[in-house]
Formats: C-alpha cells, structure tokens, sequence
C-alpha cells in the first residue's frame, strides 16, 4: 500500500485511490438506502390483481364408440389409388416394339373369371365387370379377409 494514496471521505471512510471503487459518502449511502424503502412502499400500496385457484375439470367420459369415431375421422380425407386388373402377361420388348393399332394382347385371365380390385397396389377384394350408365364398373362379389391381406404383405 506504499504506492496508494490514502484518501479520508466526509464521513471520515478511509478509502484507497487504485482500488477501482468510488468514494462514496454515508450520507449518499443513507439516501440512496431510503429511496428504496419508499419504491419499496409505493409497490406495497399498488392495488393488487386478485388471482384465482387454478381449476382441473376432468375429461368427460368418452364412449369406446366415440373414441372409434373420432380416430377414424383423421383418416377419411386421404386418398387412395384404387384400380382393377384384367389380367397379366409378360412380352418380349421386340413383341412390344411390334404392336399396333388393331393388335390383341392375350391376357391370363379366362372370360367371366373375377377380376382383382387393388387399393394402393394391394389385392382387397374380386368382382365381376358391370356396365352403370354406359361405363364400365366393377360390382364386389367377394372382399379379401384381413388375414389373407396380411399374408400378401410379407
């Protein structure tokens, strides 16, 4: 401390010159001391908002069939690729390269055979060709049980 200057503030605090603090009087200290208290009673004797206990209501209760109901109405909107398959065969590119207008290709299936009613390519159900309003339809005559869908899936 040989260096410092030693000062002696208005209330007779010794304080050093190099430490980095200012000097600060008690009086200044006192003051700024008694300006909080008073912020401190202003805030005490604002008005207070009045708060409420929170409130828990419980779900209603929801039938199975509700649950169902509601669940099975997030997917109703999504479309799916539904087609209808005449029959396969498999050609040589030169056979394919070789077709015209008028050409027949011969299909696997026989005539009056059911035809196979694919939904996002996977067999559901077989039915048979109807004409509705001079268009060609497909009536079901027999739907794919869940257990045989699964089978084509692995």
């Amino acid at each position: 401390m040989a260096d410092e200057e030693k000062t002696t503030s208005e209330g007779g605090a010794e304080a050093s010159s190099g430490s980095g603090f200012e000097d600060i009087s008690w009086e200044d200290a006192a003051s700024d001391l008694e300006k909080q208290k008073e912020m401190l009673r202003a805030d005490a004797e604002k008005p207070k908002e009045e708060t409420q206990p929170a409130r828990y209501e419980a779900p209603a209760a929801v039938s199975v069939a509700e649950k169902d109901t509601r669940n099975i109405d997030l997917i109703l909107d999504i479309p799916l690729q539904v087609s209808v398959e005449l029959g396969r065969t498999k050609m040589l590119i030169n056979d394919l390269l070789q077709l015209g207008q008028g050409s027949v290709i011969e299909l696997s299936k026989l005539v009056g055979e059911p035809l196979e009613i694919f939904v996002n390519e996977k067999l559901v159900a077989k039915g048979d060709v109807v004409i509705v309003n001079e268009k060609f339809g497909v009536r079901l005559t027999d739907i794919v049980s869940p257990v045989e869908r699964i089978e084509t899936l692995k």
